[in-house]
């Protein structure tokens, strides 16, 4: 990792053309991020990503209850995506989007067939009081690591 105190960097290539890699970061979303990670208070049966500015990423139960956890504010295939992260340092929702840090995720072309992705969770300080502790989780094994696994994973 290298990055300030108010930011979280994680990078991998991926065996696959950047087409592809922007494609299944976004359209199997779901898949990545794990079933347990939700703020439902209910069993999670997806995760949507809507794939334009001014979408979201929710979480959505059985009974159709959803959980809009982040805004998409860049959406520029094959290259780029920034999304909001709103969610606070007690882990729920945050409602005030200047409390709310961003990510920004990049796709770049190495060679034909390996892409280099670059995850950057950004301004993580805007959080207020106990932002350290949201830094912290989502730069833990069970944070930006584990879905940045998950989705080499489903590159193969």
């Amino acid at each position: 990792m290298t990055a300030s105190a108010t930011v979280v960097r994680r990078e991998l290539v991926v065996a696959a053309p950047i087409e592809r890699a922007f494609a299944v970061f976004t359209e199997r979303f779901g898949e990545i991020k794990p079933v347990e990670h939700n703020l439902l208070g209910a069993e999670k049966v997806e995760t949507v990503f809507e794939p334009r500015v001014g979408g979201h990423i929710y979480d959505r139960a059985p009974d159709g209850t959803e959980c809009r956890w982040a805004r998409v504010l860049a959406f520029e295939p094959p290259s780029r995506l920034v999304f909001s992260w709103d969610i606070g340092p007690t882990w729920q929702l945050e409602t005030d989007e200047a409390n709310a840090s961003e990510v920004e995720v990049t796709f770049v072309a190495e060679e034909p067939g390996r892409t280099r992705v670059v995850l950057e969770h950004r301004h993580i300080d805007r959080h207020g009081p106990g932002w350290e502790g949201l830094r912290d989780g989502v730069d833990a094994p069970d944070g930006w690591p584990l879905y940045l696994d998950r989705y080499a994973a489903l590159l193969g």
